[in-house]
């Protein structure tokens, strides 16, 4: 089974790009095998469409809070939402969650999804600080046209299957401390040290997912990259590998609302 892992960016250039890692298990051990990259949403979409099997782990949200969906009257059907989605501007998004947010008490601004709490996430609904509203839209639409499957979503080619990941949660399991800047100026050696403890623990297997990773001739590459999109790439090839063990019981996934969507490797509270 191929495994990869992507970290997405909803504005790819050749200086922030769509950073894939790539592997299989190798018995008990996750084995990186490719870091490579994308400047642009076609090769982006070309990826997409590679022959199966193999299952990916997404760093980007596949779909809004229900509570903000509704509110807005928007399709409460996943693929439905999503063509929706594609007839609206970034800004159009803007505006509306800009609204949604102005008119509720500080301190409960955002919509979250019942998956964002135990894995830590931002939400899916933010424009800023990361801008990972921005990500989906440009995102899960695509991964509806490519015709992935996503389990509990879409049923789409069963040899395809794409699955929402998120490295934060992982990274944070290990190190409280900040591991990546994309500003070169704040590319500090404590950060450095960070994505160490991080290589190190997956490495040893030392995480709730229990994935021992083999970085072989890329360790370097991981450690020395400040912006750990290399990193987070792996992180999330890492959640797919574990989804992998489980896919006889849904990729791990539990029970949750198919508008929503999942975080894999999220444990339920």
């Amino acid at each position: 089974m191929k495994l990869h892992g992507v970290d997405f960016t909803s504005a790819p250039t050749r200086h922030k790009r769509i950073t894939i890692a790539s592997g299989c298990m190798n018995g008990e051990v996750l084995q990186l095998q490719a870091l490579h990259s994308l400047t642009d949403f076609a090769a982006f979409e070309t990826w997409l469409m590679q022959p199966g099997p193999w299952i990916t782990g997404f760093d980007l949200p596949f779909s809004l809070p229900r509570e903000l969906v509704e509110h807005l009257c928007w399709p409460t059907a996943w693929p439905a939402l999503m063509r929706h989605l594609q007839t609206m501007t970034r800004a159009d998004l803007r505006l509306q969650f800009k609204a949604f947010c102005d008119a509720r008490l500080a301190g409960n601004k955002f919509a979250h999804r019942a998956t964002d709490i135990p894995a830590g996430s931002s939400s899916s609904m933010k424009w800023v600080n990361p801008p990972v509203a921005y990500m989906l839209h440009a995102g899960a639409p695509r991964l509806l046209e490519a015709g992935v499957t996503i389990p509990g979503i879409v049923d789409g080619d069963p040899q395809r299957v794409a699955l929402e990941a998120y490295p934060g949660m992982v990274a944070r399991s290990i190190t409280k401390a900040s591991y990546k800047s994309d500003d070169k100026l704040k590319q500090t050696m404590d950060r450095r040290h960070a994505r160490e403890q991080i290589i190190a623990a997956l490495e040893a297997g030392n995480t709730p997912w229990k994935i021992s990773l083999d970085a072989g001739k890329f360790r370097s590459d991981l450690l020395d990259d400040g912006s750990a999109d290399l990193l987070d790439a792996v992180l999330c090839m890492v959640l797919a590998a574990w989804a992998w063990q489980r896919c006889e019981q849904n990729y791990g996934l539990p029970e949750f609302d198919a508008l929503e969507g999942w975080i894999v490797g999220t444990v339920q509270k």
